[in-house]
C-alpha cells in the first residue's frame, strides 16, 4: 500500500506590531493608496525587541501545532525550517527551535530556497514520510524580513513583513496529502533579486554597512515578469498533469508576494478569486511563512479531500508548484473555541 506524506495539522504565529501604510507613509516617500494598488498590502507584522530573531516565531509556531494536534515533542522525528533570515550563520534555526519546544529526538536543519524554501521544505519533508523513514516530521517556514530590509527604500520596505507557520507531516494509506510536485531553480536569477553582503563572498565590514549592503536588492520589474510566468506556468502544468481543471482544484494557495502575481496564477489556472488563499493585505510578503500562514488562516474552511495546488517564486531564482489533496476536516478552533 502507497504511503504519502499528509499534512495533519496546522500553527502559525504573527508578532503583535502592526506596521500599517500610513506609517510607512512617514518613513518613505508613498501613499496607502500607491502601496495597495500595486502590491494589495494593507499592513504587515513586526518582530521587535532586543535578541528576537526568526526562531522566536518559529518556536511559537511549532507550539501551537503541537497544542492543536496533542502531539508531544519528543514524538518528532524531524524538523525542517525554511528560512532566509537565520538568527545565526550556525547552528541552524532549525536547532534552535527543536531545543526550545524539547523535540530532543528529532533531527533538525535549515532550508535556503528564498520565497520557495517552504514548499521546497515539504517536498523534502514528504520523502522521509513516503519511504517510511519516519512518521512525524514537522515544517516550519518562518522569516524576520524587517532585519534586512532598508527602511529608506521604498521599493521593498512597503512589501515585507515578519511572520512564521508550521506543519505536521504523518504518513496516509488512503491516497491523501502531497501527489505531485514540479520544482525549479535557475541561479542566473540572482542578479535581480539578492542581498550583496553578509555571506563568504563578502564577509560583514564597516564598508559593507556603510554601503547599506545587508538589506535586500530588488529589481522589481524583472522579478516580476519571472514571477507571473513561472509561477503560474508550474501551476497550471502541475494540474493539467494530474487531470484537475477549475472545477475540481478546490484552493490555489499561492506565495503571497505580489496580489497581481496571485490573480495572473489564479487566471492562468482558471479559477476565481472565491478558490485563492489571500492574506497578504494582513501580513505582506513573509517570505518562507507565507503559505504556512494561508493554510493557517484558512484551516477551518478546509475539507479532507479538498485538492490543493501549492506554488511559489522566490529570489535565486526558485520556484514551483504542489499537488495536496487535504487530509482531514477542520477541528474547532482552540483561538475562537
Amino acid at each position: 500500500m502507497k504511503i504519502t506524506a499528509a499534512i495533519t495539522g496546522v500553527g502559525s504565529y504573527v508578532p503583535d506590531y502592526v506596521l500599517t501604510n500610513q506609517e510607512l507613509e512617514t518613513l518613505v516617500d508613498t501613499t496607502d493608496e500607491w502601496i495597495l494598488s500595486r502590491t494589495g498590502i494593507k499592513e504587515r507584522h513586526i518582530l521587535k525587541g532586543e535578541n528576537q530573531g526568526t526562531s522566536v516565531m518559529g518556536i511559537k509556531a511549532v507550539k501551537q501545532l503541537l497544542a492543536k494536534t496533542g502531539n508531544k515533542a519528543e514524538d518528532i522525528d524531524l524538523l525542517i525550517c525554511a528560512t532566509t533570515t537565520p538568527d545565526l550563520v550556525f547552528p541552524a534555526t532549525a536547532n534552535i527551535i527543536s531545543a526550545a519546544v524539547g523535540a530532543t529526538k528529532a533531527f533538525s536543519f535549515d532550508m535556503q530556497a528564498a520565497c520557495s524554501g517552504f514548499m521546497y521544505a515539504l517536498a523534502t519533508g514528504s520523502q522521509f514520510i513516503a519511504t517510511g523513514t519516519y512518521k512525524k516530521v514537522v515544517v516550519v517556514g518562518a522569516d524576520k524580513m524587517s532585519s534586512i530590509i532598508d527602511y529608506t527604500d521604498r521599493a521593498t520596505c512597503i512589501i515585507f513583513g515578519d511572520g512564521a507557520g508550521a506543519v505536521l507531516l504523518e504518513p496516509n494509506t488512503e491516497g491523501l496529502g502531497l501527489l505531485d510536485q514540479e520544482l525549479h531553480s535557475d541561479g542566473n536569477g540572482e542578479q535581480y533579486l539578492h542581498q550583496k553582503a553578509g555571506g563568504s563572498r563578502r564577509p560583514p565590514s564597516a564598508d559593507t554597512v556603510a554601503h547599506r549592503e545587508h538589506y535586500v536588492y530588488q529589481e522589481g520589474a524583472a522579478v516580476f515578469k519571472f514571477a507571473v510566468k513561472n509561477m503560474a506556468d508550474v501551476a497550471a502544468q502541475v494540474s493539467e498533469r494530474n487531470g484537475l481543471s477549475a472545477d475540481t482544484i478546490d484552493w490555489l494557495v499561492p506565495h503571497q508576494a505580489n496580489k497581481r502575481i496571485i490573480d495572473a496564477t489564479a487566471h492562468r489556472v482558471g479559477i476565481g478569486p472565491e478558490k485563492v488563499m489571500l492574506n497578504i493585505h494582513k501580513y505582506g510578503n513573509t517570505t518562507n511563512g507565507t503559505i504556512p500562514l494561508c493554510l493557517s488562516d484558512y484551516e477551518q474552511q478546509l475539507r479532507k479531500g479538498d485538492n490543493l495546488i501549492i506554488a511559489a517564486f522566490g529570489g535565486g531564482f526558485t520556484w514551483g508548484a504542489l499537488y495536496l489533496k487535504w487530509a482531514y476536516d477542520p477541528k474547532p478552533d482552540p483561538r475562537t473555541a
